[in-house]
């Protein structure tokens, strides 16, 4: 089984190739992926709107979204690269087999001539399971939490 800072790089680097149904593959059943509008300082995303709070199903969707060729704003295409420092353990419970590490990240999407770039850090809650490592949540805390953002095409 890989470490789980190895896994974290590797989920990054799915994304960066637009590996996007592998890198589904990689959330438990019940995993979600969490991009809370007031960044850090939310402590749940039912009592406060989020920028994404998105289930396997939704996650689905948006992934399909993308594959379509009638997808207006994927022409021309969006290209993602993440920049991780390295992923620091919080917490690790042997007895339930879960991980939360922390990952501190610089974002930047690309489409034609557009660029954007985000900072801010990751929380990844990890799950052991007999195949290796599995994504129950993955929370994306902006630096910019709170300002207006132009539309994220990709996963952040």
């Amino acid at each position: 089984m890989t470490t789980p800072e190895d896994f974290i790089a590797a989920e990054a680097a799915l994304l960066d190739a637009g590996r996007f149904d592998d890198w589904l593959a990689l959330f438990t059943d019940d995993g979600h992926y969490w991009v809370p509008l007031q960044g850090a300082a939310q402590a749940d995303p039912y009592t406060h709107n989020s920028i994404a709070y998105e289930d396997r199903l939704l996650l689905q969707l948006r992934i399909e979204r993308l594959k379509n060729p009638r997808a207006h704003s994927q022409h021309p295409a969006s290209r993602c690269q993440h920049v991780l420092q390295r992923a620091r353990i919080e917490s690790d419970d042997a007895e339930s087999g879960e991980v939360v590490l922390r990952t501190p990240f610089l974002y930047v999407e690309a489409r034609g001539e557009q660029q954007l770039m985000l900072a801010g850090s990751y929380r990844h809650l990890l799950l052991r399971t007999a195949a290796g490592w599995a994504i129950r949540q993955k929370r994306v805390d902006l630096l910019t939490a709170g300002q207006a953002l132009p539309a994220i095409q990709l996963f952040i």
